[in-house]
């Protein structure tokens, strides 16, 4: 029988011990603090619970509309906070992980304090006592980068965001990307007046362009300040004694050689998420590090070849429906010693800033580097459902190969972007071709429905340019949702 240690309790170390002892290994895992992962504990849990509340906030904004009377509700940030904290303790009630991973008879070891490799074989434990095994799989997560500017102390992470004692006027948040933009969606909700600051030329790089544009464009009609393309972060110095309104810092920056200052109640730092590898002793098995991840081959086998990795310390794709299938695969590799090679291709997600963003498969520029495509973009105000709900901001786009009609990529911002984009991700799954997705029967009203009418587009765009067809044009005046201006 296969002894393996899994080193970390999140999403990809829960899911790999669970794989491993339904292989038929013994199994034990080990967790410094508490299960769960960061997710569970201070990240996508806690963070959702804060756009929930920020959500019902602005809901509350519309009540006029459809003949209701109220006013927007005021914000007590600690009772939003102390909701969030809830929020998780009743996730981690639900899971019970600690109860599923030992009647699955995986031996538990939580709150086990700092673990490392004494040796390729073996991991010593704060708490006391070593561990060996003949297979490892190293799921320890990753953690807030914090910078190196003068003042960079006085700056929060998102995870000193759960101890603030009250909600600030103004917010600085250095970082626009995924964590950066939700947080500074939420406090704008919330009533703070922020201001995203960014070295990228753009919010959310990392996303297709109609993304980044349309989720900056909403930003500004909502009053946060988007700032990008920065030379850098001077400094962030600490006002000793506030003259006027809850100012405490002076963050300095420079912008197109120009110098800028930028009095605020705080400063949320999300400039990155490096491995936690510095702490584990991974030297000492001989485990290659770069950059500040774990080394894996697509089967996720480390430069040791009875250790593998998985989750946010390999760097590869750092989300929780990416940590727990490679959690699972690590688990298969290290078990029957036959890895199953994986690359991160169809993975949708998003961000619940306002309004929601998701992505799936390739940006735009990438797949046109790579080989002839169409676009085809569609409108949130051409959805019934839209204008039903009142949320018309926003637009779904799909690139599609023009040769074999295959979806490469869907970038949607609009209301329930996140749940609408599975949808694309499934069809991709399954090869399914652009026309065969534009011919599914989707339900009325519904926002999912922009999809269809974005297939329908682009399948019109093929049928016009002479691509292969399946003999069926689709007139733009056919189309039941949208406006005479479209027509």
């Amino acid at each position: 029988m296969s002894e393996v240690v899994v080193l970390g309790g999140g999403p990809a170390g829960v899911t790999a011990a669970l794989r491993a002892r339904e292989l038929g290994a013994s199994v034990a895992l080990v967790e410094r603090g508490r299960l769960g992962g960061t997710c569970t504990n201070d990240g996508c849990v806690p963070t959702r619970a804060l756009a929930k509340a920020a959500r019902l906030v602005r809901d509350a904004e519309q009540f006029g509309l459809y003949g209701l009377s109220g006013s927007v509700p005021q914000v007590d940030f600690a009772g939003v906070l102390g909701a969030a904290r809830r929020v998780v303790e009743e996730v981690h009630a639900k899971k019970s992980l600690a109860r599923r991973l030992r009647e699955a008879g995986v031996r538990v070891v939580d709150e086990a304090g700092a673990v490392a490799f004494a040796s390729p074989e073996t991991v010593s434990l704060e708490s006391g006592g070593e561990l060996g095994a003949d297979r490892f799989i190293v799921c320890a997560g990753g953690h807030a980068r914090r910078l190196g500017f003068p003042g960079a102390e006085y700056a929060l992470t998102h995870s000193d965001v759960w101890d603030m004692e009250t909600l600030p006027k103004k917010v600085a948040v250095v970082g626009a990307a995924a964590t950066g933009c939700q947080l500074a969606s939420v406090f704008a909700a919330f009533g703070s007046g922020v201001t995203l600051l960014d070295l990228a030329p753009r919010l959310l790089p990392g996303e297709d362009e109609a993304v980044s544009r349309a989720v900056t464009e909403s930003f500004a009609r909502r009053g946060i300040g988007v700032r990008t393309g920065l030379d850098g972060i001077d400094k962030i110095e600490k006002i000793e004694k506030p003259e006027k309104g809850d100012a405490r810092f002076v963050v300095s920056y420079t912008l197109g050689e120009e110098k800028r200052t930028l009095s605020v109640g705080a400063v949320v730092l999300s400039v990155g998420w490096p491995g936690n590898v510095d702490s584990l002793g991974l030297e000492l098995a001989g485990v290659a590090t770069e950059r500040g991840y774990v080394v894996v081959d697509d089967t996720l086998k480390t430069s040791v070849p009875h250790i593998y990795a998985a989750g946010d310390i390999t760097g590869r794709m750092m989300l929780v429906q990416s940590a727990t299938q490679e959690g699972r695969l690590a688990a298969e590799g290290a078990v029957l010693g036959d890895g199953r090679p994986w690359r991160h291709e169809i993975v949708p997600h998003g961000g619940f800033t306002d309004p929601e963003y998701a992505s799936v498969g390739l940006t735009e520029a990438a797949a046109r580097r790579i080989t002839d495509c169409v676009v085809a973009s569609v409108p949130y105000s051409d959805l019934d459902r839209g204008v039903i709900d009142g949320y018309r901001e926003g637009v779904c786009k799909l690139v599609v190969e023009r040769g074999t009609r295959r979806i490469l990529g869907a970038h949607i911002v609009g209301e329930q972007a996140v749940e609408v984009v599975q949808l694309v991700a499934t069809a991709m799954r399954g090869v399914m071709r652009v026309d065969q997705l534009a011919d599914l029967e989707l339900a009325y009203p519904t926002f999912t429905a922009v999809v269809g009418l974005a297939a329908r587009a682009a399948t019109r765009q093929l049928d016009a340019n002479g691509s292969v067809s399946n003999g069926r044009n689709r007139p733009e005046a056919a189309e039941w949702e949208l406006g005479r201006d479209r027509l």
